[in-house]
């Protein structure tokens, strides 16, 4: 899909591990479809995570108690946020598609991609109230998570020690357990993220709500 553009959001410490391999085959693959690919590489950009006053620039709006929500949402508005909030959010905003990639901490993600999320995805850029969900700011865009767990698939099922992963985890590309994966069914989870990236512009979207995720 020549002239689309996409985020991979990246997330792990080491430029060797699954997930970067992860990561260069997304590179290769989208561009090879004449996508133009920015990637946000935390860990190497020093990525700052914790949400703080020091997110904002200018004079707070209520100095006297401070609530980092309505301060950045304030910011946001009048221009005032720093400079790596501005530069993620402007990634985002001309993406047509994000890949968040990363390896599942304690069934979340790592903190320093939490902290991404919290401080660039902020009121007044991302949503606001009322007009959020899918009457959010970046409706019309697409995401993707791909990401890597420790322990192998059938700590992930509904009788799993782990539970269905459908119940903590949206949209999905799940590497199961790469680290103690043979070297042949690592090659096999890069060859079937291969393929979803090759189709990956024919994916309907997953509709988010109720009854399709708990099957009401």
């Amino acid at each position: 899909m020549a002239g689309k553009k996409v985020l991979i959001v990246y997330a792990h410490q080491e430029p060797q591990s699954f997930n970067g391999s992860l990561k260069k085959v997304a590179v290769e693959i989208l561009s090879k479809q004449g996508c133009t690919v920015t990637v946000s590489d935390l860990y190497a950009m020093g990525f700052e995570p914790r949400a703080t006053r020091n997110d904002i620039t200018g004079a707070l709006s209520h100095p006297e108690v401070f609530s980092y929500g309505v301060e950045v949402y304030e910011a946001y508005k009048k221009r005032s946020l720093t400079s790596d909030i501005v530069d993620e959010q402007k990634k985002v905003q001309e993406a047509d598609l994000v890949i968040f990639q990363f390896p599942l901490y304690w069934f979340s993600v790592p903190a320093i991609l939490k902290g991404w999320m919290d401080r660039v995805l902020c009121q007044g850029f991302a949503f606001d109230l009322p007009g959020f969900y899918d009457a959010g700011f970046l409706k019309g865009k697409l995401a993707l998570l791909s990401l890597t767990t420790g322990g192998p698939a059938e700590m992930y099922t509904r009788t799993g020690v782990s539970g269905d992963f459908k119940y903590f985890l949206w949209p999905l590309q799940i590497s199961f357990a790469p680290e103690t994966a043979s070297e042949d069914e690592r090659k096999k989870m890069l060859a079937s993220w291969t393929q979803r990236l090759e189709s990956i512009w024919k994916e309907v979207p997953i509709p988010c709500t109720a009854p399709w995720y708990f099957g009401q």
